[in-house]
């Protein structure tokens, strides 16, 4: 997560959390919104979890990635948003200033995470389509593995760096209502540049190589068509369900970079605006953590399989003992 300094003052301001009887019913409404948000990211990415997790026909190197993204979005909606929420609602923190520190880790860890799953399912998806002969013989599931382990173990050793080196971990002198991290302008700098740009930049990137691929490929496969009528369903088949691959990415990293750069950018801007944006950055912030809730409904709508997986759970057919056996893939 980014992360602009937060200056507190020398005195502690008073905190007063929300008064619930004022407006009752608009407590409620925002209570009943969170609680919504809250369960639709735990069980939409705990759907993809059981899935990938549980079909063997799903092993696969790239939905090993889509599995880190979907345990990724799952902590978010478990740990990260109902407290978020709660803190929004209540307009304090309510939970003390251990679980704070715990609550701001957890935040900058898991945003790295994802920010890095979503660049390396950029990244295999490239790999995929411009060398697939080299993506079969050498991309295994243990190799995804291990990256996807140092991936995260990488994020682990730099946020408790950032952490450490900017007293986040030490300082527990913040005032009663209050939850402020504190992140110098070098720390910034060094978070917007890894986190931020450098990841940003290679998903633009090798998304537009990605495009420019496939669509050679498509051109290649019509021409072809043209002149060999009896192409076979195979050929044509592959280059829809790569076209629709090229989509589904193309909007999961739009989406991503939607809900991610608004908050980079607020933070920035928030010292030469005023002291008192930290409240409007938390609001912005919502916006990324929905990122966590959207995801699985992207997959709903291009994986065939995914849906097929849904229907098996929630029918309860994944109890019987030959299910994981299914054949999930379809392609449309």
């Amino acid at each position: 997560m980014n992360q602009t300094e937060f200056n507190q003052s020398d005195h502690c301001l008073q905190f007063s959390c929300a008064d619930r009887s004022a407006f009752p019913a608009v407590y409620v409404f925002l209570s009943v919104s969170a609680a919504a948000v809250v369960l639709l990211t735990i069980c939409g990415n705990l759907l993809v979890i059981i899935s990938v997790c549980y079909f063997k026909q799903l092993h696969t190197p790239t939905n090993m990635l889509l599995l880190s993204l979907a345990v990724s979005d799952f902590l978010v909606g478990l740990f990260v948003m109902p407290f978020h929420f709660t803190w929004l609602i209540e307009s304090c923190w309510r939970f003390g200033q251990a679980f704070c520190i715990l609550f701001n880790f957890l935040s900058f860890q898991l945003t790295s995470v994802s920010v890095g799953n979503v660049a390396l399912i950029a990244l295999d998806r490239y790999v995929a389509l411009s060398n697939p002969f080299l993506y079969s013989k050498d991309i295994s599931s243990t190799l995804v593995h291990t990256v996807i382990l140092l991936s995260w173990l990488f994020s682990l050793l730099y946020n408790s760096v950032m952490f450490y080196m900017n007293g986040n971990f030490t300082d527990l002198s913040l005032c009663p209502g209050e939850c402020l991290y504190t992140l110098g302008e070098v720390s910034s700098f060094i978070d917007l540049v890894f986190i931020v740009v450098v990841p940003s930049a290679l998903m633009v990137i090798l998304y537009i190589q990605i495009f420019v691929i496939a669509r050679r490929h498509a051109n290649a496969i019509r021409e072809l068509s043209q002149i060999n009528k009896n192409l076979s369903k195979t050929h044509l088949d592959s280059t829809k369900s790569e076209r629709k691959a090229v989509t589904m990415l193309g909007i999961l990293v739009f989406v991503f970079l939607v809900c991610l750069v608004p908050y980079y950018v607020s933070s920035l801007m928030s010292d030469t605006i005023s002291d008192s944006s930290y409240p409007i950055i938390n609001n912005i912030l919502i916006l990324f953590y929905l990122n966590s809730s959207i995801n699985p409904i992207i997959y709903a709508l291009f994986y065939s399989w995914f849906q097929k997986c849904i229907r098996i759970i929630v029918s309860c057919k994944i109890l019987h003992t030959d299910c994981s056996f299914v054949n999930v893939i379809e392609i449309n």
